[in-house]
């Protein structure tokens, strides 16, 4: 008997034949290799590992830390607060470049 390789390495047409199996399963050919992957594993009663997803950095969303950090920046200058002002000014420096970086991926 030979051993049967790991669900995960298999190929979608291979997946797409177990998951035809399955009673009760409708869409089978329109489903990508992670979903077969999941509905096959939850017939089995093999736990599914969740993986962690990064988050989405938008430049829309960068910029309105600029803006919310730039409207602190103005608290701090009227109690003259010049160790915060320090602060900021890195992180708005900071969050400028990465705005520069999203534009042009991998650069």
């Amino acid at each position: 008997m030979s051993e049967e390789k790991p669900l995960d390495k298999l190929t979608v047409k291979e997946l797409k034949e177990i998951a035809l199996g399955i009673e009760g399963l409708h869409g089978v050919t329109a489903m990508k290799k992670d979903e077969l992957l999941r509905v096959i594993k939850e017939s089995r009663g093999i736990p599914i590992k969740k993986v962690m997803e990064k988050a989405v950095e938008t430049i829309a969303g960068v910029k309105g830390q600029i803006v919310l950090l730039k409207e602190k920046r103005e608290e701090m200058r009227a109690q003259s607060d010049r160790a915060g002002l320090k602060r900021l000014r890195r992180k708005i420096s900071r969050l400028k470049k990465r705005t520069r970086k999203l534009v042009t991926p991998g650069a």
